[in-house]
Parts: structure tokens; sequence; C-alpha cells
């Protein structure tokens, strides 16, 4: 097709993207079922006008869901005004760590039994698929820094944690595959790729949030300088905390999201933990220099603009990635097996590892029944999976778990954004929750 017709196209969705998110929020249909259903009518199953091979486009998969994730990742920080104690913090970090150590483990299980794996592989498979998704589960995170609700906090910032600890199991996988390098009896693997680069990556991440928000505030504050560069703010911290990471080999992930918390922090204790102003509506007095600077909104005003900026990028970057999974279904990837796969995800393995992993944790029965179903799986996966293709995978593995990537995704969108809007209306009515 024309590079006209592909900005025609591209216009037109955008368009009708926005156009149609208000009318969609509250029928039991998500944006991203409409971005998956344009990239089914562009592939093999569509018109035919796009044919993409996985395996081949794999190192562009793994640039642009790389972008995605780490954009997405700082903008949950962002939102994650907490104090950062247990108290606040103990669901999501069982979720991201013990409960997702036990999805791995059994989604490795059912890769070796039903899909004939050999452990290396089924491993990678689980490290593919176990992390919860930040950028499509936007329907049941966290709308914004002033948003209490446990549950979307939960959810929002398992989704940060799980996508950095994820890493070690993919590096596992790897390792037993012959890819990547683990060490007499994995030692390598145990002081490298874990005790290393799990916590490098949050102390780059916080330590780096931390410099630059004070910095930042300071600057406005004292010398009126910094101004109207919210979005190099944004994209600078970024880059610099992610490459950073990846310089002293920890995980970039995990410092995205760690620099997001690390802002939203000190624009709290700025604040003295009182809830942050509405950003837009003193953006309408039109004094926009004068809200910069101001003592005490200076450091809500920064937080807030870099977080918008990075919203945008991520819806951008939403609607490309998930038109590629569905352009990239071709016949040679449907599978049987994936019905049954799919359906022990979402109904066994997901639900068994949160009920273990929220064990004596004291959460009510609905809550832990809503974070037991909307374990959304989307571009995190993608990303992985790219990553390790591009790590030298063996080709007829990288069949097996392309078809299963894509297609557990795809079934994740469909069940889960047919079923977020009227779950979560009945969580909120049972919890008193009022939508404003």
């Amino acid at each position: 097709m024309e590079a006209k017709y592909w900005y025609a196209l591209a216009g037109a969705l955008l368009i009708a993207t926005a156009l149609l998110a208000t009318r969609l929020k509250p029928l039991p249909v998500s944006t991203a079922m409409l971005y998956l259903a344009v990239g089914l009518g562009l592939g093999p199953f569509g018109f035919g006008i796009l044919w993409l091979n996985a395996a081949g486009q794999a190192p562009l998969l793994e640039l642009v869901a790389e972008i995605a994730v780490i954009v997405s990742l700082f903008s949950a920080g962002l939102k994650m005004r907490v104090p950062l104690s247990l108290k606040s913090w103990h669901v999501p970090i069982r979720l991201a760590f013990l409960s997702m150590t036990l999805t791995v483990g059994l989604i490795a299980a059912l890769g070796m039994w039903l899909l004939a794996l050999p452990l290396g592989a089924a491993i990678l498979l689980g490290a593919v698929l176990a992390p919860t998704d930040p950028v499509l589960a936007s329907d049941v995170q966290l709308e914004h820094a002033r948003h209490r609700d446990r549950l979307r906090f939960s959810l929002t910032a398992e989704a940060g944690l799980n996508d950095g600890t994820a890493f070690p199991f993919v590096m596992l996988g790897l390792g037993l595959l012959g890819l990547h390098e683990l060490g007499a009896n994995g030692w390598r693997w145990l002081a490298v790729d874990v005790l290393w680069s799990i916590p490098a990556g949050f102390a780059v991440g916080a330590l780096l949030g931390t410099l630059v928000g004070r910095l930042v505030v300071y600057l406005r504050h004292r010398h009126q300088e910094a101004l109207g560069r919210d979005e190099f703010i944004a994209l600078g911290l970024l880059a610099l905390a992610y490459g950073v990471a990846l310089i002293i080999h920890s995980y970039g992930f995990l410092a995205a999201f760690a620099a997001g918390v690390a802002v939203r922090t000190v624009e709290r204790r700025c604040s003295s933990g009182d809830p942050p102003p509405d950003i837009a509506e003193l953006q309408l007095t039109g004094k926009q220099q004068e809200i910069a600077t101001h003592e005490e909104v200076a450091p809500a005003y920064m937080a807030e603009a870099v977080l918008h900026f990075n919203e945008q990028i991520e819806r951008l970057l939403e609607v490309i990635l998930v038109m590629l999974v569905g352009s990239l279904l071709v016949p040679d990837l449907l599978r049987w097996d994936a019905l049954w796969f799919c359906a022990a995800l979402f109904l066994v393995i997901r639900p068994a590892s949160v009920l273990i992993g929220m064990f004596g944790g004291n959460e009510p029965d609905l809550r832990t029944g809503m974070l037991a179903w909307f374990g959304i799986r989307g571009i995190g996966s993608i990303y992985y999976l790219a990553y390790a293709i591009n790590h030298g995978l063996d080709p007829a593995i990288a069949q097996v778990l392309i078809s299963m990537t894509l297609l557990t995704i795809c079934g994740s969108i469909l069940i889960h954004g047919i079923s977020v809007t009227p779950l979560m209306r009945l969580y909120e009515a049972r919890r008193g929750i009022r939508r404003d």
C-alpha cells in the first residue's frame, strides 16, 4: 500500500479513537479491541494489505515494544502517590514477586506437558507471559495521582514492578537453552541477573528521579528557570534512568518505574502530603509561569505536566503495537491447544497464583477476586518474546512461543476488554466508590 494511504488510515484511526473513547467508556468494549480489529483487517485475516513475520520483524518489534513499556512504566510510577512503606506496597510486592514466580512455574509446567517444550523454552514461555501489562491495563489502573482505590493501585504497581522482575526468568530460560551464561550451578545468574540487577535497577531510577525532580523544583521556585520544557524533562529523565541502568547491567524497566515513583515522591513530600491541585484548571487562569514557580504548586505542576506528556506518547504507541499484534496473526500461528492454554492461564494459573501469593494478607475477598481476574497480558510480552528471538532462539521453538504469545495477548484483549466495564462497575458499586 502506498504511503499516502497509510497517512490517511493513520489519521482516520487516531481521530476515531479520540472521538469514540468517551462513547466506548460505558460499553463492554475497549479501545484496544478497536486497534486489534483494525490490525486484523489489515493482515492476512482481513484485506491482506499488511503481511508481517514476527520472527523476521523481531528487531523492530523489540525496539517499539521497549519504548512503549518504559514510557508506560514511567507513567505508572508517576501515579504512585502513596508513602514508600511496606504497609502501602505489600500487596503489589506479593503479586510482582511471589505470584509472578508461581505463574512462571505453572506456565512452564503447562508448556512442558501440553506443548512438549524443553525446560528452558518452557521457562522462557512462562517469563514472556507471566508479567501483567502496564500499557493495555489502563481501564483497571490508577487514572491519576489523586486516585486512592486500593485495587487500582495494586494492579498499577504490580504491572510496574513485574515488567522488570520477569527479566531474571527470561535470562534463566535463555541460559538453559545455551543462549546466556548462567555460570557453574547457576551462580552467575543468581548473583548478576537476580541479586545485582533487580536492586540496582530500582536504585538507579530512584536516585536519578529524586535528583532531577528536586533540581527542577529548585530551579523553578528559586530562579524561575527550567520552564516550559516539561516534555524534555520527561524524555530526558526516562532515557537517562533507562540508559544508566543498562550501562551498569541492571534492569532498565525497574529503573523507569522507580524514576516515576521518585518524582512523585518528591512532589508529595514538597506538598506535605496534601492532594495535588488540578493543574488543568490552574492552567486556565493563563498564569502558567506563576503557577510553575509557585512554592506550593511548582512540584505538582512539574509532576502532572510530565505525566500528561507521557500518557499521550503511551496512547500513541498502544495504537501502533496492538495493530501490529493483529496484523502479525497468520493462519500458520493458529493452534487448537492455544485455547486450552489460554483457558488454563486465565481461569486457573493466574487465580491460583494470586490466591497463594495473597494468603494471609487479609485482603477483602472481592478485591482478591478482581486481582485474580485482571492479569492482563500485552506489550511487555511482545518485548520479551522479541528479545528472546533476537538472542538466537531456535526457529522451531520461536514459532511455538510466537503463536502462544500472540494468541494469549489477543485473548486477553478480548476477554478482559469485554469484562472490565461490568466488573469494575460491580466492584465500585459494592465498595461504594463514586465515579465522577
